[in-house]
């Protein structure tokens, strides 16, 4: 049997003062379509990184509006999370040699997570590719599979490795539903289920995001030995390559030169899925040698939502120098704290970021330096910037809207007897 994640209870009634009534009707009207509706998340963990964020504020939302949810989490060995981490690299570009016993390996875990699926739902949704071949070996065991099964990738896999995508390709095809952050994201040679796109969205209410008193966010900055009088930029990102994190601090340095009083602070969440965190975590403390003004932190010295909170609110611009990045959620919440974002031009970026009018796209480090400076020494520029992003997140990127966006998938997959059928999303292929 597969442990259930405990989630703390929200109420949708509590988002009309940020969405507005005519939002929020929609949603209760979709929640009674399928109330009484069974529905499963299946990923890799319960914390560290946006899946499991999503998924803290999703799940108890659908419950709230009639649905019964749930939120489980696979079993896996770090060999196989050191798999699947390269898998999830080489789907988003990274050349891996692929060996037969790294597929047996994947295979072997997601066999053992189908022996230890039971229950009965009408929507199972599976998240990510370490679980995606669950359904496969419960075919193989019981011949059959209840409900409407989903895929939602939630990485972007226009340069997948052939190798890998062939692999992972034969136990995608027979779900019922994909969901993908883009249209662009899907693969051609994709048959069999039916295809949404639909980008993920922040929690404004969770302790993430929500407001902050000054007083609050200058002591934690304080406590940590940050400054909260001069200024400072962020990233907030997992250690990995695709986050560039040594590039970074490079940039940093460049806008030191020009502002020596400058502070950087990098935050991360060290996720039990993602062995390879820990060499890109050396990686960048080395680079950042003994400079002080450089702050490495992660939820194992004590930075959780709260302080990360903080530290976006605190930042006179926040960057996300993603090399790729499937979305990136993490450039939504600064804007809805009012920041603006210097970010790289690539996967979901650009969707968030409507490029000189709230914040910067980049191709280079030379033109993140430049922004950076930029917006650096024109801190007003900055500010209106950052309540436009207010407004674009509110309209865009709000978990109501995704919240909405999977009613209506799920209504258009039916599975309930009694369910009628909605509109949804424009599919993609």
């Amino acid at each position: 049997m597969l442990g259930s994640v405990p989630t703390t209870p929200k109420s949708l009634e509590a988002y009309r003062s940020v969405i507005g009534d005519e939002a929020t009707e929609e949603i209760l009207r979709l929640g009674e379509r399928l109330r009484g509706a069974r529905v499963l998340h299946l990923n890799a963990t319960a914390f560290g990184g946006g899946v499991a964020e999503i998924l803290g504020t999703l799940v108890p939302l659908m419950n709230d509006v009639g649905l019964q949810a749930d939120w489980q989490v696979i079993k896996g060995a770090d060999e196989f999370f050191s798999v699947t981490k390269a898998m999830h690299n080489s789907l988003q570009g990274m050349h891996y040699d692929w060996t037969p016993a790294m597929r047996e390996i994947w295979l072997n875990y997601n066999r053992l997570n189908a022996d230890l699926f039971d229950g009965s739902y009408d929507y199972v949704v599976v998240h990510d590719p370490q679980p995606a071949a669950i359904p496969t070996f419960l075919e193989e065991r019981i011949g059959r599979r209840n409900g409407k099964w989903v895929w939602r990738c939630h990485i972007d896999l226009t340069d997948a490795q052939v190798q890998v995508w062939d692999m992972l390709r034969p136990h995608v095809e027979p779900y019922d539903g994909a969901i993908f952050t883009l249209d662009r994201y899907v693969k051609d040679d994709l048959t069999g289920p039916q295809i949404f796109a639909v980008p993920p969205a922040i929690d404004p209410l969770s302790p993430k995001n929500n407001d902050l008193p000054r007083e609050t966010v200058d002591a934690i900055l304080q406590r940590f030995g940050v400054d909260p009088a001069r200024p400072m930029v962020t990233q907030i990102s997992r250690f990995d390559p695709w986050k560039d994190p040594l590039g970074v601090i490079d940039v940093y340095r460049a806008a030191k030169n020009e502002i020596p009083d400058l502070q950087l602070v990098m935050i991360a969440s060290m996720a039990s899925d993602d062995p390879e965190g820990w060499d890109w975590y050396e990686r960048t403390v080395r680079r950042a040698g003994e400079d002080w003004d450089i702050h490495v932190l992660s939820n194992l010295n004590g930075v959780g939502n709260v302080e990360v909170n903080a530290f976006q609110r605190a930042a006179r611009v926040v960057i996300q120098k993603s090399i790729r990045e499937g979305f990136g959620l993490v450039v939504s919440e600064a804007l809805w704290k009012g920041r603006p974002v210097v970010a790289g031009n690539v996967g979901g970026i650009p969707l968030q970021i409507v490029d000189g009018e709230t914040g910067f796209l980049v191709n280079t480090a030379e033109e993140c330096a430049e922004k950076l400076l930029f917006l650096l020494h024109h801190p007003e520029e900055g500010d209106r910037m950052g309540a436009r992003g207010v407004e674009y997140v509110r309209r865009n990127f709000l978990t109501t809207r995704y919240l909405r966006d999977y009613l209506r998938i799920f209504c258009q997959l039916g599975s309930v007897p009694t369910q009628e059928a909605v509109p949804a999303r424009p599919a993609a292929r």
